[in-house]
């Protein structure tokens, strides 16, 4: 049954257009993704595909290690690093061989300093736009505006993330899943770390209780991209799509914007719609008015929202209310996301006509407003 769907999945291959790119989704490491990456790289090879292994992190284990052997692997890339050499995915060499798919392991690694990308996941993108199909795996921590979630978790902020985008323009991500009990079962056989971390690791993130919970984050992410899939290709069918734009309003203040940004960027990515971030420079948050640190803060909330998918637009404007007004006009916005103003600001904001005006256009557009907590 296996064979079957996988051989369907590449049938529709069509090389003058854009890759497409299929993601193994886990709640850790050690839950199979690299292992079934490389099961169903031998049966596309069996079937006659032209796949080839572009990069594969086996961290030493054995049943892995063994089913690299029979698939053609890509030579990595040599890098010399503050004296090391290291190595990594060599994208030239693998738009030069133009394979039909290629597997590429660690979706969220950093690449050596000098390296075309900062990120894999752009060098995936750069091997999508030749057309070439991509097959892929993440743990459910390294998604970007999961981070959060998984921070409250497991008391962990992992650096290494990739943006929200990448699972909305994959045609297909599937989960690897396990119980508890089974993932730290394997832990203990050593089939994940070797013998000296193991203990560690059951102290720490391998905690039942916290397996539990990413697990449920890693399925809930995926069952929410298989209801978009159903919603956008099945459903839609039988009555208009109204296509969602998502709105958020940020200001200077650095830890409300990112909460808006990253709350804003889960909704954007459940309703696989376009969204904007925007900042208005009012007459009190000119650059001579407001700190050195809180530029910086804005600049690098630009540079997430950015990454995340999100449109950044910058309006000088005094009128906050106005500046909205205009955005839901000019990009046909659906949903507005603002942070929670404290009550004198609201006193402030319910005198004005313009806001009164900013509430006769959303209901007249028939716009959502959400204030995030």
């Amino acid at each position: 049954m296996a064979e079957q769907q996988t051989h369907n999945w590449t049938d529709s291959i069509q090389p003058e257009e854009k890759g497409k790119l299929k993601i193994y989704i886990g709640m850790s490491a050690g839950v199979g993704k690299t292992y079934r990456m490389l099961q169903e790289a031998h049966n596309l090879l069996r079937n006659g595909v032209n796949i080839k292994i572009g990069y594969v992190e086996t961290h030493g284990r054995k049943e892995t290690q063994a089913l690299i052997d029979g698939l053609p692997v890509v030579p990595r890339r040599k890098v010399f690093y503050k004296g090391k050499q290291l190595d990594e995915l060599d994208v030239q060499a693998i738009l030069l061989l133009h394979p039909e798919v290629v597997i590429v392991d660690e979706l969220a690694h950093t690449n050596i300093p000098g390296s075309k990308n900062e990120k894999r996941w752009q060098d995936v993108l750069d091997i999508l736009d030749a057309g070439i199909d991509v097959i892929s795996a993440i743990n459910i921590q390294h998604i970007e505006s999961i981070n959060e979630d998984v921070k409250s978790i497991t008391g962990v902020e992992v650096r290494e993330r990739v943006p929200d985008k990448l699972l909305q323009i994959a045609n297909e991500v599937v989960n690897i899943d396990l119980t508890a009990d089974e993932l730290i079962t394997r832990l203990k056989e050593g089939k994940i770390y070797e013998s000296a971390k193991v203990q560690q690791a059951l102290q720490n993130f391998f905690k039942p209780e916290k397996i539990l919970q990413l697990r449920e984050l890693a399925l809930k992410e995926v069952a929410g991209q298989v209801e978009r899939k159903v919603d956008y290709e099945v459903t839609a069918k039988d009555k208009p799509w109204r296509h969602e734009r998502f709105l958020a309003c940020i200001s200077s203040n650095h830890e409300i914007a990112q909460n808006i940004i990253r709350k804003t960027a889960r909704l954007a990515s459940y309703y696989n719609s376009k969204w904007y971030v925007l900042y208005v420079q009012t007459p009190r948050e000119s650059l001579e008015k407001i700190p050195l640190a809180s530029q910086r803060h804005l600049i690098n909330n630009f540079k997430n929202a950015t990454e995340l998918g999100a449109e950044v637009v910058q309006k000088k404007e005094e009128n906050i209310a106005r500046a909205i007004i205009e955005m839901i006009e000019e990009k046909g916005i659906t949903t507005v996301c603002i942070g929670k103003p404290h009550f004198k600001l609201w006193q402030i904001i319910l005198k004005t006509s313009v806001f009164n005006q900013l509430l006769k256009t959303l209901s007249k557009n028939e716009v959502d407003l959400i204030i995030l907590s």
